[in-house]
C-alpha cells in the first residue's frame, strides 16, 4: 500500500536524526485527522495491504516474521509507493516493538550509531525490541552502511531497510548477507482501483462523503503509474477541489468528476491504456516517429507514455532497437546513445529520467536512417533457415589441437595482418553462400563512407 513521506513531523518526537512512532507502536498510530490520506490510509496488518501477494502468502518469510514475532532484517526492494513504509511498521505494529525511523539522506555515522545505541540500551534495560527503518538505504555510504552491522549481527535492533535501486549492488555483501531480501512489484492497475476504493469509503479516508466518478477513478489510475501513494495524494488533492466546486449527487455526497480531478492534478487526462490496443498503438506510433525523422511527434508520444505511467525502462529498449534497426550505421553514435540513456534511467529513475530519454529521442529522431543492417541479419537469416549452410572453408576451421594439421585444417589460410592494408583475397563464407550479398549500406548520413570503403574491401576479399 501506499508510504509516506516522514519528512512532514507528523510522527512525534525527533531520536537519533530519525522519528520515533512511539513505545510499541508504529507510523500509523501517530496520524490525526490532518495527516495526509496516504499516511492515515496506511494498513495496519498485512491482512490490509494491497498487492504484493508473494510476501502476504501464508508461510512466507514476511508472514513468519509478523505473526511468528521472529527477529529477522529485511531488505525491502521496490519502486515508490509499493509499501516500503508500510510493511516496517506493519512489522513494528504487529510484533509490539517500538519503531525508530532513519533517512539516509539525512542522517550520519554518528546518528545511526545513536539509534543503534538506543535500541540497545532500551532493549537491556526493558527487554523492549526496536524496528530500525532506513529510508533510502542505498544513498548511505560504505561507513553507514558498516555502522548498522553490529545493530544486526547482535539483534540489538529489527533492521528494514528500504531501497529502490538493486541492493546487489547498493548495499554491502555483510549487511546483505545479514537481511532477508524481499522483492516488491508496482501495483497494478487493480491494485490501485482497491486503494482508491478503500480510501473513499474507509472512515479513515474520505468515509463515503465523495462519490468518485468512473472516469476520474481510472484517471487516477493512469496518473498513479503503479504508485499507492500517488494515487492517494492525487484523491486528496481532487476531494480538496470537488469540495470547493460543491457539486453533490442524490445521497448528499460530493461528486468527484473527470474535470475536477484532472485540475486537481494540474494535467490532462492521458487516453492510453497500458493494457489494452493504445498501448501498442502508441508505441507503434512513437518508433515511427522517430524513423520518420519528426521528433515532435516522437515527444509527444513520450510524453503521453511517461503520463500513463509506462516503465521508463520498456521505452529505453525500444529505443536501443530503434537506434539499430532505423539509424545503424548511418550514425554510429545511435546506439550509443540509447544505451547510455537505458542505463541512466535505470541510475536515475523519474522524474528526472524524462530528460534523458527525451534527449535520445531527438537524437535518434534528427539522426540519417538506414535500415541496412537489420536487413542484412534478416536476409542471412533466412538463408540460414531455408538450409543455405554449407561447410566452413578447411583453411578457416581451428588449426590449434593436435592432428588438426594432419587433416587439412587452416591449410592455405591467409593471415589478414599480413596482406596489403590489412585484408586479405580468400574466401570466408561456406560455397553455399559465397556469392551473397547481405549488407546493402546506404549512402546516408555515416553510411555513405562505409559504403565506399565496404565496395573496395568486398571486391579485394573476393578477388575483383
Amino acid at each position: 500500500m501506499a508510504e509516506a513521506d516522514a519528512s512532514d513531523g507528523l510522527f512525534g518526537e525527533e531520536i537519533a536524526g530519525g522519528r520515533r512512532a512511539g513505545t510499541g507502536g508504529s507510523l500509523s498510530d501517530a496520524t490525526h485527522a490532518s495527516a495526509p490520506l496516504a499516511v492515515r490510509m496506511r494498513p495496519r496488518s498485512l491482512d490490509e495491504l494491497v498487492g504484493q501477494p508473494q510476501l502476504r502468502a501464508p508461510g512466507s518469510p514476511l508472514r513468519q516474521l509478523v505473526d511468528g514475532d521472529r527477529s529477522l532484517s529485511l531488505l525491502l526492494w521496490g519502486p515508490p509507493g509499493t509499501g516500503k513504509t508500510t510493511i516496517a511498521s506493519i512489522v513494528s505494529r504487529q510484533t509490539g516493538r517500538r519503531f525508530v525511523e532513519i533517512s539516509a539522506v539525512q542522517a550520519g555515522v554518528k546518528e545511526v550509531r545513536a539509534a543503534i545505541d538506543s535500541a540497545r540500551a532500551t532493549l537491556v534495560a526493558t527487554g523492549e525490541e526496536t524496528v530500525l527503518f532506513v529510508d533510502e538505504v542505498h544513498r548511505f555510504s560504505k561507513a553507514q552502511q558498516d555502522a548498522l552491522l553490529p545493530g544486526v549481527e547482535n539483534r540489538w535492533v529489527t533492521l528494514v531497510a528500504a531501497t529502490t535501486e538493486n541492493p546487489s549492488f547498493s548495499v554491502i555483501s555483510p549487511l546483505l548477507s545479514r537481511s532477508l531480501l524481499l522483492r516488491l512489484e508496482s501495483l497494478d492497475d487493480d491494485g490501485i482501483r482497491a486503494v482508491l476504493a478503500n480510501a473513499v469509503s474507509d472512515p479513515r479516508g474520505l468515509a463515503d462523503a465523495y462519490r468518485l466518478d468512473d472516469e476520474a477513478r481510472d484517471h487516477l489510475v493512469r496518473l498513479a503509474g503503479g504508485d499507492a501513494r500517488r494515487s492517494l495524494t492525487y484523491l486528496e488533492a481532487a476531494a480538496g477541489a470537488a469540495s470547493l466546486a460543491g457539486d453533490t449527487d442524490g445521497d448528499g455526497r460530493v461528486v468527484i468528476d473527470l474535470s475536477t480531478a484532472e485540475a486537481a492534478a494540474d494535467q490532462a487526462a492521458v487516453r492510453y491504456d497500458r493494457d489494452g490496443d493504445q498501448h501498442y498503438d502508441v508505441i507503434s506510433a512513437f518508433i515511427k516517429s522517430i524513423r520518420g525523422s519528426d521528433a515532435d511527434a516522437a515527444l509527444h508520444y513520450l510524453a503521453r507514455m511517461l503520463e500513463a505511467g509506462e516503465d521508463p525502462r520498456f521505452i529505453a529498449r525500444r529505443l536501443i532497437i530503434s537506434a539499430s534497426e532505423d539509424i545503424g550505421l548511418a550514425d554510429p553514435t545511435a546506439l550509443q546513445t540509447a544505451v547510455a540513456a537505458a542505463q541512466a534511467v535505470q541510475l536515475i529513475g523519474l522524474p528526472e529520467g524524462r530528460i534523458t530519454l527525451a534527449q535520445a529521442v531527438v537524437a535518434l529522431a534528427v539522426a540519417p536512417k538506414s535500415n541496412a543492417v537489420y536487413l542484412a541479419v534478416d536476409e542471412a537469416l533466412r538463408d540460414v533457415r531455408a538450409g543455405k549452410i554449407g561447410a566452413v572453408p578447411p583453411h578457416l576451421r581451428d588449426a590449434h589441437y593436435a592432428g588438426a594439421k594432419k587433416i587439412g585444417h587452416g591449410e592455405g589460410y591467409r593471415y589478414s595482418h599480413d596482406a596489403p592494408y590489412g585484408i586479405a583475397t580468400q574466401q570466408y563464407a561456406p560455397d553455399a553462400v559465397a556469392d551473397a550479398r547481405y549488407y546493402r549500406p546506404t549512402e546516408l548520413g555515416a553510411e555513405a563512407q562505409i559504403k565506399q570503403r565496404w565496395e573496395r574491401i568486398r571486391s579485394i576479399i573476393r578477388g575483383r
